[in-house]
């Protein structure tokens, strides 16, 4: 059949992405940016920062994201791919809020506190880095697994950018440097969204996801 050894080494490659140590990394990223969520929370909303609030709301994305890979984990390319198109929607509508509040506080808000932007985003970027450490590994497979590597990048630069933004609070007296961040999260979102959004539309159209369907025997197979 055409394509099936396309579909063998796609399958080779789900079986892969489905061992334990996978799931393991999903569950200690999902726990991490649940707890992540709550601290940065509360933080934008003591500290009067968008970046944060921004910020924040990707941890809660990411955290929904995790849970909807280890849902898929194992499943045919077809169920994954839709995984990760309703994600790269989900990160899409996130980005186009995010720039919706900045652009409200632009005009209706004040200077954010720097120490705790600063605090906060430095703890942050700890913890996505160590995520996306134990990604990395997995940053070029099928859309649904590059989609959290992306997100997990993503996140760190975000992190460094609030560290920026509150040095430019701090020395300018300024909300702007605040609201570029929180502008910038939201860009790195919708350029991920489109990625993530095209590879699996491609996935879905793809002849390996109608015509081939690859039996554990047929992979084996192909291994020796």
């Amino acid at each position: 059949m055409a394509g099936c050894s396309d579909c063998i080494a796609e399958n080779v490659s789900v079986e892969d992405a489905s061992d334990s140590r996978f799931r393991c990394i999903l569950w200690i990223a999902l726990i991490s940016n649940l707890a992540m969520f709550g601290v940065e929370i509360g933080a934008s909303w003591w500290g009067d920062s968008v970046a944060l609030q921004a910020d924040a709301l990707d941890f809660l994305g990411d955290a929904a994201n995790y849970v909807i890979s280890l849902f898929v984990l194992g499943m045919a390319l077809r169920y994954r791919a839709s995984a990760a198109l309703f994600k790269g929607i989900t990160m899409a509508l996130f980005g186009v809020w995010v720039v919706g509040s900045a652009v409200e506080r632009a005009l209706n808000g004040s200077a954010p506190d720097p120490l705790t932007m600063g605090g906060i985003a430095l703890l942050a970027l700890v913890v996505n880095v160590s995520v996306a450490a134990m990604l990395y590994r997995y940053r070029t497979g099928d859309s649904n697994t590059r989609s959290i590597w992306l997100c997990s990048r993503n996140d760190a630069i975000g992190n460094i950018g609030v560290m920026f933004a509150a040095t430019g609070v701090l020395a300018a007296g300024s909300r702007w440097p605040d609201l570029l961040v929180a502008m910038l999260i939201a860009s790195l979102n919708l350029s991920a969204a489109v990625q993530v959004i095209r590879q699996a539309m491609s996935e879905l159209r793809s002849n390996v996801v109608s015509d081939c369907e690859v039996s554990p025997d047929m992979v084996a197979e192909n291994r020796l």
